[in-house]
């Protein structure tokens, strides 16, 4: 498909795209995540105006359950082993085509969504296969606002987002 315009779905992954990759664990073995606001606000903003947004992760921490949750992302998966059932399931569970969706990635695990969706974007830090399956790669790397560089992205393409900024604008 390659036509941002067309999208309905955005699904992302979380390790290397939502965060900047870094697993914290402290002495308890309590593990933490670094999201940043950006990528917070441009989902928001994103459902506001209809699209729908899915989280697919291959590994599974109450961090990401609860940043969703405050998002009011409805539709997330952790401890994906297999990227392309998951990727199949959340187009299922929000009733949008393959084709309709795109997924943002950074790893060698997103490759099987990436090759499933409509439209595979990349984060600049992606590993250079990622990248290369790409119709869009992100200006700046994961956990840095990677996600809102590509709502952005989107929500241009289809002619919306000046829609988010009225909503700011004075």
């Amino acid at each position: 498909m390659s036509d941002p315009s067309a999208i309905k779905l955005l699904i992302f992954d979380v390790d290397g795209v939502l965060t900047d990759g870094a697993i914290h664990v402290d002495d308890h073995g309590v593990e933490s995540k670094r999201f940043h606001v950006r990528d917070g606000f441009a989902i928001k903003a994103a459902m506001s105006l209809g699209l729908k947004v899915g989280v697919l992760t291959g590994r599974s921490t109450r961090a990401v359950t609860i940043r969703m949750l405050d998002l009011g992302v409805k539709h997330f998966i952790q401890g994906a082993g297999d990227k392309a059932v998951g990727f199949e399931t959340l187009c299922q569970q929000t009733g949008v085509a393959p084709e309709e969706a795109a997924y943002l990635g950074d790893d060698l695990i997103d490759l099987p969504a990436m090759l499933r969706c409509g439209y595979p974007m990349a984060v600049a830090d992606a590993v250079a296969e990622v990248r290369s399956e790409a119709r869009y790669v992100t200006a700046v790397r994961g956990g840095r606002g990677a996600a809102r560089d590509a709502i952005e992205h989107i929500l241009k393409a289809q002619g919306r987002w000046d829609e988010v900024i009225e909503r700011y604008a004075i």
